[in-house]
């Protein structure tokens, strides 16, 4: 008997050292000739494998700490990497199995009835900023039939400058006045969405060189189209109202300041809305240094209790965005923007060059939309769909909730002591769980580094939304110190 226990113990033993030396043969990644960050490293050495084939749909990879021993790093950087490769649907994490290469012919997002293309399995992504799917699919149904029943598709269906479709910009006008702009039909220009709006007014104002001013943290894609452009950015303080005036101000006096860009009602990433005294405090800088505006307006019938834009205000200095996409059909890309007579034309040549036009039978759809009163009825849905799920975050998160008041898309959460956002990522994709860290919106590097961002409607599944906040709870509940999952 003791003989048999002794032999037990010394299999398990051996059958133990198999599984340690199996890990360490899965999977090691060349770093040597890789610049950057090294989790970034990492995430692309993964790919490049994939890639190559050296690695599999289904083939295991070494937990993130044993990984960081054989490379001499950090247990945070080797599961910042795991985070990253899940987030770019690379990896998949089974809690208890183990890190798996995902495999596109069993994990493929699947096509639901009535909604967009999204994962209805694998992670819950709370990372993604979209709206609610599925809202717009039956109006777009009855919407095609009446336009093939016209017989105006060859017109929509050719080359269209805006002179050529007034009624498309009689229906941008009506819905810039929906957000508080009072437009003409020479101050209105029509683009692929409110991106596309944002790329254009740059194009239009600035040159190489310029400097731009925004927010410590603001809209992920402002920061690469500076780039692209050559724009200098600098970051603005901020405090609980917005953008601070005295920093804008002092950056005015020090720098030669082209152009300002703000999101004032439901700030991204932040949810924040800046009160009118602000905003009328800003108007009265812009005036004072002759620095444009670019006000990014896409969430603003999301909040109930808004303020004027700040476009009312200044108007000669701001070029107001808006877009349907929020509201309407995120897949149409249509978007609004209004400018001041002596910039629009040179908008219109932004739009012009980086795509000819916004395509006329998506603009003629969301007119239509406009005109006969399903705009009304999609906003109408979008905004109560949304105000449900913040209830429901708010209810699970219940004393980790912002104390702000729920409106939007999503919550920006700063995290209790002793958490970074890069931490609580890692924990929240070994759940299985997306989310993004604060830093992904920072223009300078200490920015960001304890808050995420929970974005709401991108789940088209409300028990999937549901779990996933339920996860974000019980992490919080059990604090930073907690051993971390490992994948």
């Amino acid at each position: 008997m003791q003989i048999d226990l002794i032999a037990l113990k010394i299999t398990a033993e051996i059958e133990t050292i198999k599984e340690i030396i199996a890990l360490m043969a899965i999977w090691k990644p060349d770093l040597t000739s890789r610049r950057g960050p090294k989790y970034l490293q990492i995430v692309e050495a993964l790919s490049d494998d994939i890639a190559a084939g050296i690695l599999t749909f289904g083939d295991r990879l070494p937990p993130h700490r044993e990984l960081a021993y054989q490379l001499s790093l950090s247990p945070n950087t080797t599961g910042r990497a795991y985070a990253e490769a899940v987030n770019r649907a690379l990896i998949r994490g089974e809690v208890g199995r183990g890190t798996f290469v995902r495999g596109p012919a069993t994990e493929a997002p699947a096509l639901e009835s009535g909604t967009l293309q999204r994962p209805a399995n694998g992670p819950i992504d709370l990372s993604r900023n979209l709206p609610l799917p599925g809202l717009a699919g039956e109006k777009l149904a009855s919407t095609c039939i009446e336009l093939g029943r016209s017989g105006n598709l060859a017109a929509l269906a050719d080359y269209q400058t805006e002179a050529d479709l007034h009624r498309h910009t009689a229906a941008a006008m009506l819905w810039l006045k929906r957000h508080g702009v009072a437009s003409t039909a020479e101050e209105t220009v029509i683009t692929a969405g409110a991106q596309h709006g944002i790329l254009c007014a740059l194009m239009a104002l600035c040159e190489p060189g310029d400097v731009l001013l925004t927010e410590q943290l603001t809209y992920q894609p402002l920061k690469a189209m500076a780039a692209r452009l050559g724009l200098k950015i600098a970051a603005i303080a901020s405090d609980s109202q917005g953008p601070c005036p005295e920093d804008i101000d002092r950056l005015c006096r020090q720098r030669r300041v082209r152009a300002l860009y703000l999101t004032p009602t439901l700030h991204t990433p932040t949810g924040r809305t800046m009160p009118q005294e602000r905003r009328e405090a800003i108007a009265t800088l812009l005036n004072a240094h002759g620095v444009h505006l670019i006000e990014d307006d896409v969430f603003g019938l999301f909040h109930p209790g808004r303020q004027q834009p700040i476009a009312r205000l200044a108007p000669e200095l701001t070029i107001s965005i808006t877009s349907t996409s929020k509201y309407l059909a995120p897949g149409l890309r249509v978007g609004f923007v209004r400018a001041p007579a002596r910039l629009a034309g040179a908008i219109r040549g932004a739009v012009n060059l980086s795509c000819w036009m916004t395509p006329p039978l998506n603009t003629e759809i969301v007119a239509r939309w406009i005109g006969d009163g399903t705009a009304d009825e999609l906003v109408a849905r979008q905004l109560s769909a949304a105000s449900g799920r913040q209830a429901l975050a708010r209810q699970i998160l219940g004393e980790h909730a912002p104390r702000d008041r729920a409106a939007g898309l999503h919550l920006w959460l700063d995290l209790p002591d002793g958490w970074s956002a890069d931490q609580f990522c890692v924990r929240a994709a070994g759940r299985n769980v997306l989310v993004t860290g604060g830093e992904a919106f920072a223009i300078i590097p200490s920015a960001g580094k304890t808050s995420i961002r929970i974005c709401l409607s991108h789940e088209a599944d409300a028990a999937r939304l549901e779990t996933g906040l339920s996860v974000l709870r019980h992490i919080l509940d059990a604090g930073p110190r907690q051993a971390p999952l490992v994948l």
